[in-house]
C-alpha cells in the first residue's frame, strides 16, 4: 500500500525561488571572494578547475567531482540529448576523465556521437564549469589502475549491472549482486571486466561561471585548439550573462 503521506504536495511557488548571489553571507560565500578575472586563467583552464573542485571540497560539499553528463542518440526523428550526473575520476590538461559500462545508454550514445558536455554545479559557492568537446575511450591501461582503487562491492557491482538495461524488481536486482558475490567469493582481484572503462572529454570549451547580484554573473570561456594543450594557444572571452 502507498504511502500518500510521502507524496504530500505544497502550494510552493517555483518561480519565486530564487538566490542573489555574491550577498555577503559568510567566510565560505562567494560574496567574499574578488570577481572571476580572465588572469586567473594565466596557468590554464585544468589548474582553475582543480582549484575549485579542491575549495568546494574544503568547503564540505558532497561528490564535489560530480559532473552533468550530457550525450545525444541520433534517432530517425533527430538527434536526442540525455543528460545524467557522474563522477569526474581524472583530471588533467588532456581532459576530463570519467568511468562507465561500455555498453549503458551513454556508453552506447558515446560510441555512436563521441562528442559530450560535462558541467559542474557548486551551488553554495556561487560557482559552475562547463566543459565541452570529443570523447574517446581510455587505454585499457588507465581503467586497470583506476580499477584497482575501486573498492569490492563497486567492482562487483560493475559485474552485477546489465547498466540502463530493465529489471522486472529490486528483489531481482539484489539477486544477480548476491550471484555475482558468490562467483567470486574465491578471488581476492575482481577482474576488469571487459565491457567496462573510462572515457576522456578532450576541450575544446571551458567555461567558469560565477554567480553576482542581479543575475550580472561573471561567465569566461576558454577555447582550446584542437590536440593543442599549449596555454598560449588558448582564446579567453568574457560573456555576457
Amino acid at each position: 500500500m502507498v504511502d500518500q503521506e510521502k507524496f504530500a504536495t505544497t502550494d510552493l511557488d517555483l518561480a519565486a525561488l530564487r538566490v542573489e548571489y555574491g550577498v555577503d553571507q559568510g567566510d565560505n560565500h562567494p560574496g567574499r571572494e574578488t570577481d572571476l578575472d580572465e588572469t586567473w586563467l594565466a596557468d590554464g583552464w585544468e589548474p582553475l578547475l582543480r582549484n575549485w573542485i579542491e575549495h568546494a571540497t574544503s568547503a564540505g560539499l558532497t561528490d564535489a567531482n560530480a559532473m552533468v553528463l550530457s550525450t545525444v542518440e541520433i534517432t530517425e526523428t533527430g538527434p536526442k540529448p540525455s543528460s545524467r550526473t557522474v563522477l569526474c575520476k581524472g583530471l588533467s590538461p588532456e581532459g576530463v576523465t570519467f568511468y562507465t559500462n561500455y555498453e549503458s545508454f551513454k556508453g552506447r550514445q558515446l560510441t555512436q556521437t563521441p562528442y559530450a558536455s560535462a558541467t559542474f554545479v557548486w551551488t553554495p559557492l556561487g560557482r559552475q564549469v562547463t566543459v565541452r568537446g570529443p570523447v574517446h575511450r581510455v587505454s585499457t591501461e588507465v581503467t586497470e589502475v583506476y580499477w584497482q582503487s575501486r573498492p569490492r562491492g563497486s567492482r562487483l557491482g560493475a559485474w552485477a549491472s546489465e547498466q540502463s538495461r530493465p529489471i522486472s524488481s529490486r528483489a531481482d536486482l539484489d539477486r544477480q549482486m548476491d550471484a555475482t558475490t558468490a562467483r567470486f567469493a574465491d578471488v581476492d582481484e575482481v577482474p576488469l571486466p571487459l565491457f567496462w572503462g573510462g572515457f576522456q572529454i578532450q576541450p575544446e570549451t571551458v567555461e567558469f561561471w560565477q554567480g553576482r547580484r542581479s543575475r550580472m554573473h561573471n561567465r569566461i570561456k576558454v577555447t582550446l585548439e584542437p590536440g593543442n594543450i599549449d596555454v598560449v594557444a588558448m582564446k579567453i572571452e568574457r560573456l555576457q550573462p
